[in-house]
């Protein structure tokens, strides 16, 4: 018999971001005794850096003005991939204080969640965070005495961190707006989980606000202020991405128009045209 398991909010977040995380046990090329630094790349992909002790200082370049973040471990630093960046270890051991890793995001709701890092971000890591404090040791003890099996398991050590990062962001989010914020109202985050887990379904505003249990003009406007986009375009946003995908994945365009919830060929069409007439 199969079980049919109803998705959770950071669940269908996962299976629209399909990330894959690379953890590196070394560190990138250093620059001067203790200071690393990460070239910019246009992959669909996060940074994150774990401290496990010392303190350490980022600085992202090509902003005006430069960005200067500060952290003392334990903690996570997080980087788009498009953000070149230097970090300088003030306190510490590199070899056994930082390890970073990368984490790919290939689904369609990629571009969303990178948007929520417009700015490098630190993450404290609180005490109540019990699984990250658990992985962490872990990191710490591989690092300090490398065994067998090594890269794998810090592989799946990293998918462990991605996952219980996005958990403490959601239920931690920095600010009153945006992903996280959103998946952290509850009524919200019902509606983000029903799009996330099926974006080519027939979905109005009435069923949506339906999910979210709440009447139609109320959900219209606590979605937009949480979600910095009314439901009708977070919804195109997320289709338009997924068709996209699946025409650079070599799809035609029927096959992707049905994939990402297009009528025919001809709305998607429409569609891509008026993307690139905005890019």
């Amino acid at each position: 018999m199969t079980v049919s398991i109803k998705p959770d909010r950071l669940s269908a977040l996962l299976l629209g971001l399909a990330p894959r995380v690379d953890m590196s046990p070394g560190v990138p090329e250093v620059h001067g005794a203790a200071t690393l630094h990460f070239a910019a790349s246009a992959a669909p992909m996060l940074h994150l850096h774990v401290l496990s002790s010392g303190t350490l200082q980022l600085l992202a370049q090509g902003a005006a003005p430069a960005v200067v973040l500060r952290a003392s471990a334990p903690a996570f630093l997080i980087c788009r991939a498009d953000q070149a960046h230097n970090l300088t270890l003030m306190a510490g051991n590199p070899q056994d204080s930082l390890v970073s890793a990368k984490a790919y995001l290939d689904g369609p709701v990629a571009p969303l969640l990178l948007a929520e890092f417009v700015q490098p971000r630190v993450v404290p890591l609180v005490e109540e965070e019990s699984l990250l404090q658990h992985v962490l040791a872990l990191l710490r003890s591989e690092m300090s005495e490398p065994r067998c099996g090594q890269p794998a398991l810090l592989n799946r050590a990293g998918d462990i961190i991605f996952i219980g990062l996005l958990r403490h962001l959601i239920a931690h989010p920095a600010g009153h707006s945006g992903l996280f914020s959103g998946l952290a109202d509850p009524r919200i985050a019902r509606a983000l989980v029903a799009i996330h887990d099926a974006p080519q379904d027939d979905w109005t505003l009435d069923s949506l606000a339906q999910h979210a249990g709440m009447s139609r003009t109320a959900f219209a406007v606590r979605f937009r202020d949480t979600m910095n986009s009314p439901p009708g375009k977070y919804l195109s946003t997320l289709r338009l991405h997924i068709a996209r995908r699946a025409v650079q994945s070599g799809q035609s365009l029927k096959v992707a128009a049905s994939a990402s919830g297009y009528g025919n060929v001809s709305a998607l069409s429409r569609a891509l045209s008026k993307a690139r007439a905005h890019a």
